[in-house]
Order: C-alpha cells, then sequence, then structure tokens
C-alpha cells in the first residue's frame, strides 16, 4: 500500500493551526519516499497491477511491435474466417485462440477448406476443428516470442522496484507506524464524538491549586454510562432499530484518603456494572480515549487493573465457586502494586457468612495498604461497618425504589444498602406464606445481630481510645522538648545584642591601634626619602622612588586581612568530623567557628555547638579549621594570619 502525501500537503500549508499541529507532530522527520512512489507511480498503473509501456524503453518497443503483430495475425484469420464461411465450411466465422496460438473454426468435414493447417483442437462432439492456417503460423511464432519477451521485461521491472522497496524496508515500516498512530487518534476521535466523551485528566497531574470541589476526591466522575451499554443504545439509533433506554448515568466520587470502596444493595441492582465501569474509564484514560461523561473527569493513574468478576469454578480442575474465588484473590495479592486498581465482584460469598466476613475483612485490611484504590461488592452488611473503625474504608450503595420494588441502577455514596430479597422475590411473584415466614426469621434474627454489633462497636472504640492517648503522650513528649529548645533560643537571642556591641568595640580598638603603627611606619618612610633625596644626585631620583614604593607596599601587605587558613592536615574532600575537631561552617558567617560534639552516621552528618546553640550539620557544609580533642565546645572568632 502506498502512502498518499496529499495529507501532509495539505496539513502543512496551515501549520499554525492548532487543531493540526499534533498530528503534525506525529509526522514530523518523517521520510515519505517520495521518489520511490513517483517512481512506482511512473512505472505501475493507479490499480498496481499492470507495467505500464513507459516502465522501459525495450517494453515500449515490444509492445508496439507485438500490437503491430497481433493487427496482422488477426487480419490474416479473419479473411481466412471469412472465406471458409462463404464456402460453407462454418456456421459464422469463428476467430478464437487455442494452446497460447490464434486459429479458425472449421468444420470436420471441411478442413480442406485450410490447406497446409495445423489442427491445434476440436470441440466437444468432434464436429468443429481448431486449425491454424499455414500463413498465420510465422505470425503466431512472433507473437508467443513477444509475449515472453514483454512478460520477461516485466519482471525485470517487477524486480527492480521490489529491490527498492526492500531497501528502504526500514523507512516503510516507520512510516506505516506513524499512519496507524494518525488513524489510532482519528479512531479515538470519532469514538468520542460519536459518545459525546469528554477528556480525563489524572489525579497525580491535578494542581493542588484547584479550588473547586473536585480537589477532594482522587475519583471524580460525573454523569459516565458504561461504554459498551451505550455503544448498544447508538447502534442501535444508528441503524433506526428499536432500541433499550440509554444506561443510567453514574457518579463516581471517591474521596482522596479512601482505599477500599464497599459497595451493597440489592441483586441486579447495578453493583457489578458500577464497578466495571470506573475499570473501563481507568483503561481507556490509559489509552488516550475520552469517555462518555460530564464536566471534567478526574482519575489515578493505575499501573494495572486487577479484576475478580464472575463465576471461577471449574470441573475440570476440581474448583468449587469459592475456590475459584479464592485462587483468583490469592494471584491478586501476589501481584499487586501500590499503584493498582482492584475490581472485586461478592467478595468471600460461595461459604459460611461468618468465615467469609472474617476472610474478607481480613484481605480488605490487607490490600488497604497495598493499592492505590480498590472496589468491592458484597451483601454483607459487616462489611459496610469498617468504616466505622478505619478511615481508609468508603461506603456506597445502589439505589432500590420500594414504591416499584426496582432498582435505579443510581449509586450513593457514604450509604449503606440493603439486599432487598424480600422485596425482590416478592416482586417476582413468589408465595406470600415463605415470605412471611422468611420475615419472622429475620425479626428473630435481628436481637443476636443487635448484641453482636454493640461488642463489635464496643471493642473498636476502646482500641480508638487507646490510640489516642498513646498520641497525646507523644505529642506531650515533642512540645516539652521545643518549649526547652525555644528557651535555649530565647535566651541566646537575649544576649546577642550586648555580644555583639563587644565584638564591635573590639574591633574598633583594633584597628585604631593597626591605623597607630601603619601611620607611624609610613612616616618614617616618607622622612628616610626626604633624607635621601637631599642627599642625593638628580639620576638617583628614580632609584629612592621605587625602594620607598617598596617599603610603602610591604606595610600595605603586612596589615591586609586574609580569609580563615584552613588546616592543610587532611584534604577536605576527604575529611570525616571527629570529636572536638574545629570547623567552620557555611552560612553562619562572620568567620565563625564550632566544635564538634557529636558524630551521626555514615554520611558524615555530625552535631555541632557555637555558643549555646546545637545544630545538625551535614559533612558537605563544614570545612576543617583544625583538628581538636573531646572538650566542651565554644564559639570565637578567628584571627586573620597576616602574611
Amino acid at each position: 500500500m502506498l502512502f498518499d502525501s496529499c495529507f501532509w500537503k495539505e496539513t502543512s500549508v496551515d501549520s499554525s493551526s492548532c487543531r493540526f499541529s499534533p498530528l503534525l507532530d506525529v509526522l514530523q522527520g518523517c521520510d515519505f519516499l517520495t521518489e520511490l512512489v513517483q517512481r512506482i507511480e511512473f512505472c505501475l498503473d493507479s490499480t498496481l497491477s499492470l507495467v505500464l509501456d513507459r516502465a522501459s524503453k525495450k517494453l515500449e518497443t515490444i509492445r508496439r511491435e507485438r500490437r503491430r503483430n497481433i493487427e496482422m495475425l488477426e487480419s490474416l484469420l479473419k479473411d481466412t474466417a471469412s472465406k471458409i464461411f462463404q464456402a460453407g465450411g462454418i456456421d459464422s466465422p469463428v476467430v478464437t485462440k487455442r494452446r497460447s496460438r490464434m486459429c479458425v473454426g472449421v468444420k470436420a468435414s471441411q478442413k480442406n477448406l485450410v490447406p497446409g493447417g495445423i489442427i491445434l483442437s476440436s470441440s466437444g462432439s468432434g464436429a468443429t476443428y481448431f486449425m491454424e492456417p499455414r500463413e498465420a503460423v510465422e505470425l503466431n511464432n512472433r507473437e508467443v516470442k513477444l509475449s515472453g519477451d514483454e512478460r520477461a521485461e516485466e519482471l525485470v521491472i517487477l524486480g527492480l522496484l521490489t529491490s527498492s522497496i526492500a531497501d528502504s524496508q526500514l523507512k516503510i515500516r516507520n512510516l506505516m507506524d506513524k499512519i496507524l498512530e494518525l488513524d489510532l487518534a482519528c479512531a479515538r476521535g470519532s469514538y468520542a464524538l460519536w459518545t459525546n466523551g469528554v477528556k480525563p485528566s489524572f489525579s497525580d497531574s491535578y494542581s493542588s491549586s484547584q479550588s473547586d470541589q473536585s480537589s477532594d476526591y482522587s475519583v471524580y466522575i460525573e454523569g459516565i454510562r458504561h461504554p459498551l451499554l451505550l455503544e448498544q443504545s447508538l447502534m442501535a439509533e444508528d441503524s433506526n432499530i428499536e432500541a433499550s433506554e440509554m444506561p443510567v448515568p453514574l457518579d463516581m466520587w471517591v474521596k482522596k484518603d479512601a482505599r477500599i470502596v464497599v459497595i451493597s444493595g440489592p441483586n441486579t441492582g447495578g453493583k457489578t456494572a458500577t464497578m466495571k465501569t470506573l475499570g473501563l474509564s481507568s483503561l481507556m484514560s490509559k489509552a488516550g480515549i475520552f469517555f462518555p461523561a460530564k464536566g471534567r473527569p478526574r482519575i489515578p493513574w493505575f499501573d494495572q487493573v486487577l479484576a475478580d468478576i464472575g463465576d471461577h469454578q471449574s470441573l475440570e480442575h476440581s474448583l468449587s465457586t469459592f475456590s475459584g474465588h479464592i485462587s483468583r484473590l490469592r494471584r491478586i495479592v501476589e501481584v499487586v502494586s501500590k499503584d493498582s486498581l482492584v475490581l472485586i465482584d461478592e467478595i468471600g460469598s460461595g461459604t459460611d457468612p461468618s468465615e467469609g466476613v472474617a476472610l474478607s475483612t481480613s484481605i480488605l485490611k490487607f490490600l488497604a495498604s497495598k493499592v492505590n484504590l480498590a472496589i468491592v461488592t458484597t451483601h454483607y452488611a459487616d462489611l459496610s461497618r469498617l468504616q466505622s473503625v478505619d478511615s481508609r474504608f468508603e461506603n456506597a450503595a445502589m439505589e432500590f425504589c420500594l414504591e416499584t420494588l426496582q432498582p435505579t441502577y443510581r449509586i450513593l455514596w457514604d450509604s449503606t444498602g440493603k439486599s432487598n430479597a424480600l422485596s425482590i422475590a416478592k416482586s417476582i411473584g413468589f408465595d406470600q406464606k415463605v415470605l412471611d415466614r422468611a420475615q419472622e426469621w429475620v425479626e428473630k434474627l435481628l436481637p443476636d445481630k443487635q448484641k453482636e454489633r454493640q461488642g463489635l462497636l464496643y471493642d473498636s472504640l476502646l482500641n480508638e481510645r487507646n490510640l489516642l492517648e498513646s498520641q497525646a503522650n507523644e505529642a506531650a513528649s515533642v512540645l516539652s522538648q521545643v518549649e526547652g529548645l525555644y528557651s535555649e533560643i530565647r535566651l541566646e537571642a537575649d544576649d546577642l545584642e550586648s555580644r555583639v556591641a563587644a565584638l564591635r568595640t573590639r574591633g574598633t580598638q583594633k584597628v585604631q591601634q593597626e591605623l597607630k603603627v601603619v601611620k607611624s611606619q609610613m612616616d618614617t618612610i616618607i622622612k628616610n626619602f626626604e633624607v635621601q633625596l637631599k642627599n642625593s644626585k638628580l639620576e638617583q631620583y628614580n632609584s629612592l622612588l621605587r625602594k620607598a614604593e617598596a617599603a610603602t607596599a610591604s606595610v600595605v601587605a603586612a596589615h591586609q586581612p586574609n580569609e580563615i587558613t584552613f588546616s592543610d592536615d587532611e584534604s577536605q574532600s576527604l575529611f570525616v568530623p571527629q570529636i572536638g575537631d574545629k570547623v567552620y561552617i557555611q552560612g553562619l558567617g562572620g568567620g565563625t567557628v564550632a566544635t564538634v560534639i557529636e558524630t551521626l552516621g555514615e554520611d558524615g552528618s555530625c552535631i555541632v555547638q557555637y555558643g549555646k546553640i546545637k545544630v545538625q550539620v551535614k559533612r558537605s557544609k563544614m570545612k576543617l579549621v583544625q583538628r581538636g580533642i573531646n572538650e566542651t565546645a565554644t564559639s570565637s572568632s578567628v584571627k586573620p594570619k597576616v602574611c
């Protein structure tokens, strides 16, 4: 298949258009093999089934000679067939081809009308011979030869084109991949228009500065419809076939802290369909497909979707319903990751309810610490109560209309649904006596259930109280440490002003003393220069001036302040802090050094003290000034070293 480069030419005319820029980016840098396309178009017709005369000079010459030869052969055979007909040798003139040679038809009894002719074949009844006239033998021989030459030349041309295509195999494959990418993008766009889909965004990339209500949810989808159910309705509409009603739109609102969503409700109420809708929407989002919803939906990026939906019993593998269910859950638990979405339908079903609840609770608590999100459906009311003792759980229920005894297929968040088994049984015409007896049993079992629930609630409250007490004690300890540190910093801050003033006074005195020394030295240099200048000759002036300048420079250099001189005992790159070392801390400024009082870990970080303040510093922020011994750390100002 040849790629039509018209698309590229047309879209590149308006390359500034935002509409086509993503598609142009896909094709950017592609080699469209224009020369190869033009060569194929030159040699083959539009159907790619016929080699054109212009493909080569030799082919053009062969075909021209062949057409001329055929014209002569057909003219000869038509004249012969006409003469045979006029002589009564056949009912109508016949010119045909037998055994790849042109010939005429003649009655078997009149074959003498074709003197010297060669019988190529006969009719089924044997009444008609197909004979090649003697005059046509040479022309037929030439036709066979030219036909063979033509086919040979066509094969040569096709071979050359095939070789050129083979040489460009990698480029063609790359181009086909890009075309496939474009086709997939167009398919996604068509699907979005067909289903009125919207673009989802992923929770991880969602800006935390957003102030709308959706910022509190990891999954926020309004009015989504099950894609497969929606497609059935849309296809029926497109075909003008009476279709069922559109699927009911669902709202998916999962809070950020929720890891397990327990959906309860009646049978045939839409629990499984709701769960599948979320699974399909997550897969569609990863594939870059818009899904049928409203507004601006958000959904996490799930690395994998793990599902246990349906009955996995197997006679072949000796698996009961429960065995198949548990086997599937075991495999899910083995491969689950922190970014996985897990979908479990009727968790813990197929066994004793009490054991099923216990096992399901244990599995869900395990998954709550292992997955991004898990959606489970259940008829066990005890699983819906986990929300009250664990904030990672969230409840949802499928709505059921008690007036019509029919599900509405809408999902209610932060709600607990009932199975409504008796109501559903009544709606399908079950014996009322049986239902009344069942209702009596429900009322008898209710008190026991209430006692069990009260016991579970008491235990959960007791555990919660113990946890809060432990957290309160930890908070009190941290507060005490913070208050002590605050007092130390406060005392240090109060004493800071007096220390600064004292440092300024000492600095001023030192500078004044150095100024006096420098002034005295400069006066001496000037007096010596004046005396020498009076007693010297004119030609010695330059020499005296250079000596005076050198003496002045020596005084200046002697009183030039230098940076802190670090120890040369050890390379700074190999420096390992030890207790008692004097180190310079980057960021403290003021030429302050501190003393190492404690080393931490293998990374070289340690605790240093300057004044009354202790801080933890990384090795990369310290420079060794002097190796020391373990002693009480005091901060001091490093005196400038005079060269």
